[in-house]
C-alpha cells in the first residue's frame, strides 16, 4: 500500500515533469521500479539478462535533456513528486511491455522507441541472479512465466503498488498493453490462488533484482575466446604471443595455479586441500536440511590424488571424459571450494560426489584404469529433507547404489505395482551406501517399479516416511499423493505416498513415470482431483492429475482417466497433457479434462470432470450439452469433436487442459 515515502497510486499525470524531478524520483524509488520491470519482463530472457534489462529499463526512463535545460534543484512539492513518479512508472512499464514484442537481440528503451545498442549497466565475466527462494517462490515464478506480459504487470501493480482494478486498467492502457481487461482477469485469478501470500512472496529475495548473487560465466569458453583474440593480436603486438597457451599444453601443465586458472578464486576452488567438510552431526542442529549439511563419507575422502583428478576434470574436461548434465544445469567450474560429500570405491569404480551452490557433481573413474571417466552434473537448488535424501553412487546393469542422507534412519524397498506387498529391508553400509536397488526397466515393459521407502530420524521429524524412485538422474525423485476432495472440506495438500490409498493410486499410474526419465524431475504428485459415477452402471471412475516438477521450476502435467478395472495395476488412459504449466499445483488449483468412453452396454459417452471449485461444465461443437456440478456424462459419437469449458464458484471461466 502507498506510504508517506511512496507516491499515491493513480492515473498518469498530464505533462512531462522536469528532468531534475525525474532523476530524484528514480533515485528515491529505484528498487521499487526495478522490481516492477523485472516482474513484467519475460522469463525467457533468463535470470541474468532479465536482471540487467530491468535495471537498464529503469535507468533509461530518465529523459534526455541538454544541460542548459536543467533547472536549479529545489525541494519539490508533494504533488510534483507524485506526478513525477506516476510519469516514470508509466515510462518504465511501457518499455517492459514492449520488450516482449521485440526480437530477443533488439535493445529496448523506456520511451518505447528503437535505440542504439544498450549501454549501462554492463556486466562482463559474471552472471547475476536474485537469491533463490523456496518451493512457494518457485511455483509463483513458474505461474507468472505462464502469463502474458500485461498480466504480469497487472499482478505486480495490484499486489505491490496497491492499485485498484480501475487504476490498473487505466495504467495498462496508457502503457499500450494489449487487452488490459484480460490481463487484469488473469492477474486476479493468480492472486486468489495465492491464499493471501502473494505479497510476501513477491517481496522476497526471489523477485528482487537489486539483491543479486554472482557466479562466473563459462570460464573455459571465456579463456578460449581470449586466446583467439590474443592469437590475432600477436601479428600486431609481439608480446601477446608469449601469453598464448594451447589447451593441450595446459592439460599437461601439472597442478592448477592462480595463473593457470585465470584467477586466485578458481585456483582455490580447485585445490583438494580446501574442500569443505560439514561437521558429522551438523544436520541435527540446523533448520536447513539439504546437501549443505552432508558430512564427507567414504574410504577415500583423504585420497588427495583422486580428489585432484575429480576437480581437474570438472575444470578442464578432456575429450575422452563422458559428461552429462540435467536440463539447465551449468557445467562451469566451481566459484568457490565445493563441499565433499563422498569419495570411495564401489562396483569397480572410484566415485567422488561434490556439492557446490545449486549443483551436485559426480566424478567416477574405473579402478582398473581401463575406460573413460565420467562427470555428471545435476541441479539441487532448494533441496529439502526428501529431495536431498539420497544420491546415486554408481549404476550397474542390475540397478543403482545410493548414498543416503545422514538423517535417514530406516531404509526399505517396495514395488509400486504390488501395493499390498510389505516393504523389504535394504542393507546399508557404515558409510551410508545402500545395496544395489533394481532400477525400473528402461524399455517398454513395466512389470515392476522399485522404489525406496525411507524414514527420517526422529532427531529432526517424527514418524516421517516417504518414497523416492530412480528416473535416471543423480537425485531420486520424491513421490507424493493428494487424496480426492471431500464434500465441504477445504482443498487438500500433497502428502507422503506411503499409506494404503496412496500406494493403490500409484499402482495404476507408476508406469507413466517412464515418460519422465532423464528430464531433471524433482518431485511427482498424484492428485485424484475428481471421482465420477459412470452411466450404464459402469462403476466409479477416478480422474487423476499427475504433476512432475523439475529442479528448474517448470512442470509437466498428465491427466489420467481411470475407470474401474479388474487388476489393481491396470493403467489409466492419458486424456490431457501440458508442459510448462502451473496446472495441478498450488498456483493452478483448478483443472478440467474430458474423454470419450465406451460403457459396458457398448454405448459411447462424452465424459468430463473438473476440480472441486467447478460448478458447471459445458460442451460445444459436435455435441452441445451442459451439466451442473464438477462432472458431465452425455451420449456422444466416439470421434465427436467437442470443446469443453467450465464455470467456477466465483463466476470465472475455465478451459479444458490441453484445449
Amino acid at each position: 500500500m502507498p506510504t508517506r515515502q511512496q507516491p499515491p497510486a493513480g492515473a498518469v499525470a498530464a505533462g512531462v515533469p522536469g528532468i531534475d524531478e525525474v532523476e530524484a524520483t528514480l533515485v528515491e524509488h529505484y528498487p521499487r521500479l526495478v522490481r516492477l520491470a523485472y516482474l513484467t519482463l519475460p522469463a525467457s530472457l533468463g535470470r541474468h539478462r532479465r536482471v540487467l534489462v530491468a535495471h537498464s529499463t529503469v535507468q533509461r526512463a530518465l529523459p534526455r535533456a541538454h544541460r542548459s535545460q536543467r533547472t536549479p534543484r529545489l525541494p519539490a512539492q508533494r504533488g510534483t513528486e507524485a506526478s513525477a513518479y506516476l510519469w516514470v512508472r508509466t515510462r518504465v512499464l511501457r518499455a517492459a511491455l514492449r520488450h516482449e514484442l521485440r526480437p530477443r537481440w533488439w535493445p529496448a528503451r523506456a520511451g518505447g522507441s528503437a535505440v542504439r545498442w544498450p549501454g549501462l549497466p554492463l556486466v562482463v565475466g559474471l552472471r547475476l541472479f536474485p537469491s533463490a527462494g523456496g518451493a512457494e517462490e518457485l511455483a509463483l515464478d513458474q505461474a507468472l512465466s505462464a502469463l502474458a506480459a500485461p498480466a504480469r504487470a497487472a499482478f505486480a501493480l495490484t499486489v505491490l503498488e496497491g492499485l485498484s482494478d480501475q487504476e490498473v486498467l487505466a495504467l495498462l492502457k496508457e502503457a499500450g498493453a494489449a487487452d488490459p481487461e484480460e490481463a487484469l482477469w488473469s492477474a486476479a485469478r493468480l492472486r486468489r490462488a495465492g491464499d493471501g501470500r502473494t505479497e510476501s512472496l513477491l517481496r522476497s529475495a526471489e523477485f528482487d533484482p537489486c539483491a543479486v548473487q554472482t557466479r562466473p560465466t563459462d570460464l573455459l569458453r571465456r579463456r578460449q575466446r581470449a586466446r583467439s583474440i590474443a592469437t590475432g593480436a600477436a601479428f600486431v603486438v609481439i608480446a601477446a604471443a608469449v601469453v598464448t597457451v594451447s589447451d593441450e599444453a595446459a592439460r599437461d601443465a601439472g597442478p592448477v595455479t592462480a595463473t593457470d586458472a585465470g584467477n586466485v578464486a578458481l585456483a582455490r576452488a580447485l585445490d583438494p586441500e580446501l574442500l569443505e567438510h560439514a561437521p558429522r552431526d551438523e544436520w541435527a542442529d540446523t533448520s536447513r536440511i539439504d546437501f549443505s549439511v552432508w558430512p564427507a563419507r567414504g574410504d577415500r575422502v583423504n585420497d588427495t590424488a583422486l580428489l585432484e583428478r575429480a576437480l581437474r576434470a570438472w575444470a578442464r574436461p578432456d575429450t575422452e571424459l563422458r559428461v552429462s548434465a540435467t536440463a539447465d544445469t551449468a557445467k562451469v567450474p566451481p566459484a568457490k571450494p565445493p563441499r565433499l560429500l563422498f569419495a570411495g570405491e564401489w562396483d569397480g569404480a572410484a566415485v567422488v560426489l561434490l556439492h557446490e551452490g545449486e549443483r551436485v557433481v559426480r566424478y567416477a573413474e574405473p579402478v582398473s584404469g581401463d575406460g573413460p571417466a565420467a562427470l555428471d552434473f545435476a541441479r539441487t537448488d532448494n533441496a529439502d529433507v526428501t529431495t536431498a535424501a539420497a544420491l546415486v553412487v554408481n549404476r550397474t546393469a542390475s540397478g543403482a547404489r545410493y548414498l543416503l542422507a545422514p538423517w535417514i534412519a530406516e531404509t526399505t524397498t517396495r514395488d509400486l505395482l504390488a501395493p499390498d506387498s510389505p516393504a523389504r529391508d535394504l542393507e546399508v553400509s557404515a558409510d551410508g551406501v545402500t545395496a544395489v536397488v533394481p532400477s525400473p526397466a528402461p524399455g517398454g515393459s513395466c512389470s515392476s517399479w522399485p522404489v525406496l521407502q525411507l524414514r527420517s530420524s526422529e532427531r529432526i521429524v517424527e514418524n516421517h516416511a516417504f518414497l523416492v524412485t530412480d528416473l535416471g538422474d543423480l537425485a531420486p525423485v520424491h513421490l507424493t499423493h493428494t487424496p480426492p476432495p471431500s464434500s465441504g472440506a477445504p482443498a487438500r495438500q500433497p502428502r507422503e505416498a506411503t499409506g494404503g490409498p496412496a500406494l493403490t493410486g500409484w499402482a495404476r499410474g507408476a508406469c507413466l513415470l517412464a515418460t519422465l526419465r532423464g528430464s531433471g524431475v524433482r518431485a511427482v504428485n498424484n492428485w485424484t482431483y475428481a471421482e465420477q459415477e459412470l452411466p450404464d452402471k459402469g462403476g466409479r471412475a477416478a480422474w487423476v492429475c499427475t504433476r512432475a516438477d523439475t529442479w528448474r521450476g517448470r512442470g509437466r502435467v498428465l491427466v489420467q482417466f481411470q475407470p474401474p478395472a479388474g487388476a489393481v495395476t491396470a493403467p489409466g488412459a492419458v486424456v490431457a497433457e501440458a508442459k510448462d504449466s502451473a496446472a495441478c499445483s498450488r498456483f493452478g488449483q483448478h483443472v478440467l479434462a474430458g474423454t470419450h468412453w465406451r460403457s459396458p452396454s457398448g454405448r459411447w459417452f462424452l465424459l468430463a470432470a473438473g476440480s472441486r471449485a467447478v460448478t458447471r461444465i459445458s460442451a460445444s461443437g459436435a455435441v452441445t450439452a451442459g451439466a451442473a456440478g464438477p462432472t458431465l456424462a452425455v451420449p456422444a459419437p466416439r470421434d465427436a469433436q467437442v470443446k469443453l469449458s467450465g464455470r467456477m464458484r466465483g463466476g470465472e471461466g475455465l478451459s479444458a487442459l490441453g484445449g
